[in-house]
């Protein structure tokens, strides 16, 4: 009679708890540097993070060398679309620090990267390429903007609600669990996880207005710029699904690329940018 063969226990809900604390940890150490650095380096910052994430967006949009239904850790384009990601990426940072540093009209340049990038990404995914850059490119101004008009609070807020959010959504999700939010985009993400994120929002609202540090415009703002992160995070699941890849790159050892890290933070600042240009974007603090 054959030995029976060990048992494997399933993987655990909290599989992936480590990475999730990870990410928290990078989005808080970046977002730091950022928001405290004066606004000279901030911006040399920014334009050097968008620039990277670029560099990922393009490689991740580029026809994958990988076999049809196999799925690798990173994107695999072919090595001259891998060389082109480079020189996407370079012209984007450089109109991104025009941009901020400059005048706001350097920010025209961008469509010279932009029309690089559509040259080597796969047809099927050029209006994701172009969706997803223009998004990077409000998220990153988005943050420069905020902190000039709206103050440091304000954009510590926003960060502080992307990361709440999606602790919550981690926990609340994984314990509740109950419908997906979207299942054919994102498997994992439910909606009691997705609820979650919001009313968190409105009790870091209902803190800071017993605080005096918000009006009550926080209770309706915070919740959107939640759904604005979570409407990210969805739009980077759609195309990781389609490039048939884990995750966007390697950049950050067992962490995954930094799309993966800020795709949240990134619709969050885009909102916030439209949402303060409409004048509907609260300031936090004195």
């Amino acid at each position: 009679m054959s030995p029976r063969p060990p048992r494997v226990s399933p993987p655990g809900r909290w599989v992936d708890l480590a990475q999730r604390v990870g990410s928290a940890m990078v989005i808080l150490v970046l977002g730091t540097g950022l928001l405290l650095a004066p606004p000279w380096w901030s911006s040399v910052g920014l334009a050097i993070l968008f620039g990277a994430l670029i560099w990922e967006l393009a490689r991740l949009s580029a026809p994958s060398t990988v076999p049809l239904g196999e799925q690798f850790p990173e994107p695999r384009p072919r090595p001259g679309d891998a060389r082109m990601a480079y020189l996407v990426a370079l012209l984007a940072a450089l109109v991104m620090a025009g941009t901020l540093l400059v005048s706001a009209w350097c920010a025209l340049g961008f469509l010279v990267p932009l029309v690089l990038g559509l040259r080597i990404a796969d047809p099927p995914l050029r209006p994701a390429f172009v969706g997803n850059a223009v998004l990077m490119a409000l998220a990153t101004a988005g943050l420069a903007w905020v902190r000039a008009t709206h103050g440091q609070g304000t954009a510590w807020w926003i960060v502080i609600l992307v990361v709440l959010s999606d602790v919550l959504g981690y926990f609340v999700g994984r314990s509740v669990g109950g419908p997906k939010f979207w299942p054919a985009i994102s498997p994992k993400k439910t909606w009691s996880g997705t609820v979650a994120g919001w009313v968190g929002a409105v009790a870091l609202g209902l803190a800071l207005v017993a605080a005096g540090e918000a009006g009550w415009g926080a209770l309706v703002a915070g919740p959107l710029l939640v759904f604005g992160g979570q409407m990210g995070d969805i739009a980077e699941s759609w195309l990781k699904r389609r490039a048939q890849v884990k995750d966007s790159s390697q950049l950050i050892p067992g962490h995954g690329g930094l799309m993966d890290r800020f795709d949240a933070m990134g619709g969050s600042l885009a909102a916030a940018l439209v949402m303060g240009l409409a004048g509907l974007l609260p300031t936090i603090g004195s």
